[in-house]
């Protein structure tokens, strides 16, 4: 049986739409990829250059996707489901919130509160639960980023 806003004749040649959407995600991001790392050198002889790896792993990505998206016409699947925005939207303001805070809010500041932004992208968030991870996560990049790895980050707000 065909999805309301799929047509049958699609469907018949579509057998997994998850499958197939999804390969064609992933191709369009490393085309995105390939095109955005176009002007930095490559290889040069058996020396890697700063645009090598983003271009094998480009390549690759290219590769995996479009075989994905070729299996979606071969193997079956289930339809299309609902997809929802919140997941995303959050995880990407986080990351965002996360760049813009660090050195206006310090480390602690901005590690804690990046992590309870990203927690609120599912329904099922359990806060009392975050609140903790978010404590022990950031204790954690304290420690590894100041303190094991001696990067110059400052820890809490120049006020």
């Amino acid at each position: 049986m065909a999805d309301a806003g799929q047509s049958t004749g699609a469907r018949k040649l579509i057998r997994n739409p998850q499958d197939f959407y999804g390969g064609l995600v992933l191709a369009a991001f490393a085309l995105f990829t390939l095109w955005a790392g176009s002007d930095l050198p490559g290889m040069r002889g058996f020396a890697f250059g700063p645009g090598t790896a983003p271009r094998l792993f480009g390549v690759l990505l290219l590769g995996t996707g479009l075989a994905i998206a070729v299996m979606g016409f071969f193997t079956d699947g289930p339809p299309l489901e609902r997809y929802g925005v919140r997941g995303p939207v959050l995880f990407i303001v986080s990351v965002v919130f996360f760049a813009a805070a660090i050195r206006p809010l310090g480390l602690i500041i901005a590690a804690f509160v990046t992590i309870m932004i990203a927690a609120g992208a599912t329904k099922e968030v359990r806060w009392i639960e975050s609140l903790i991870w978010a404590v022990i996560l950031t204790v954690f990049c304290v420690l590894l980023f100041v303190y094991g790895l001696k990067l110059p980050l400052q820890l809490w707000p120049r006020f």
